[in-house]
């Protein structure tokens, strides 16, 4: 027998671990006396595995193998004895992946692994909700009979089809990644619809700028602003569509009120041009209106007419 080293790590542990291995041989008693009894019941006929799901079989026997070589592999590293290329470990690393990769599978089938243990342990019933969920065998069968009935309209049809090939072949659609915005707040859809309209209208902008550097077209200076051109191709479609028509398009509050202030945008920058001149003339007219009047002079004519 080996015999543990004297040091304190060492000693401190041993206890615990002499506990553990006692616990591992009880337990390892107890799965074998269950193990034995599910023998003897499958031997006498009073367990039936004949009907049984293959998958769930191949995934049993495969953990079965694992536990087998695990204990292998501690039975060797306890005795002392090195595993360095013994073919346990290949063997645990081929299962180990094979385990990792059937777990989708696995996912998948569980609900009706869970529906079908529910209703062999405690009966069928007619009115339950989880007998209303969609079985993936009759889709199947609904494809297979697709498929039969496509082969005989192609016979049927004789010499308008022999010219086309079609395949019972399943080709599944191509479907891109979108993500998910089920979690997503009235607040945060409003943030990122404005955050891909600014980046709309800035990617535009950059193209036209970029356009107007590198291409040999004339380029165009004009008075209005970048949404004053939106508005203005925004009224030129909107005059189109109703000379196709021979219709006229309702007008909102809101798109009134936006067409008058971006129209008006080009206010300031009259003023600035003609300022002089304005401002002089409003010069003039103050003293020439105002110079005549006095609360007097209104006082006596209204005596005056009133006299009269």
């Amino acid at each position: 027998m080996v015999q543990a080293p004297d040091s304190p790590c060492v000693q401190s542990e041993l206890p615990q671990a002499l506990m553990l291995l006692t616990e591992m041989n009880l337990s390892a008693q107890h799965v074998a006396s269950l193990v034995d009894k599910m023998i003897q019941k499958v031997r006498k006929g009073e367990l039936s595995t004949g009907q049984g799901l293959s998958f769930l079989e191949m995934k049993y026997n495969m953990l079965l193998s694992y536990l087998i070589n695990l204990t292998y592999v501690v039975l060797r590293k306890c005795s002392g004895e090195k595993i360095e290329g013994d073919p346990c470990i290949d063997r645990l690393v081929e299962i180990r992946t094979i385990l990792e990769k059937i777990k989708p599978i696995d996912h998948k089938l569980k609900y009706q692994i869970h529906k079908l243990v529910k209703s062999a342990v405690s009966g069928a019933n007619a009115d339950d909700p989880t007998s209303f969920r969609a079985n993936p065998q009759h889709l199947l069968g609904d494809i297979d009979e697709g498929s039969e009935d496509s082969e005989d309209s192609e016979e049927d049809t004789g010499k308008e089809t022999s010219g086309t090939k079609y395949s019972a072949v399943y080709v599944p659609p191509k479907l891109s990644a979108v993500h998910y915005t089920g979690d997503e707040t009235a607040q945060d859809r409003s943030k990122r619809i404005q955050e891909r309209s600014k980046k709309h209208a800035l990617s535009a902008s950059i193209m036209q700028d970029l356009r107007e550097e590198y291409l040999d077209t004339p380029i165009e200076v004009s008075q209005s602003s970048r949404a004053q051109q939106i508005l203005s191709k925004q009224q030129q479609e909107r005059e189109r569509y109703e000379e196709e028509f021979m219709t006229r398009l309702p007008v909102s509050k809101s798109e009134k009120h936006q067409r008058r202030r971006l129209t008006t945008g080009g206010a300031p920058l009259a003023d600035e041009i003609v300022g002089g001149l304005g401002g002089n003339r409003r010069k003039r007219k103050q003293p020439s209106g105002g110079g005549g009047r006095s609360k007097g002079g209104k006082g006596k004519g209204y005596k005056r007419r009133k006299r009269q």
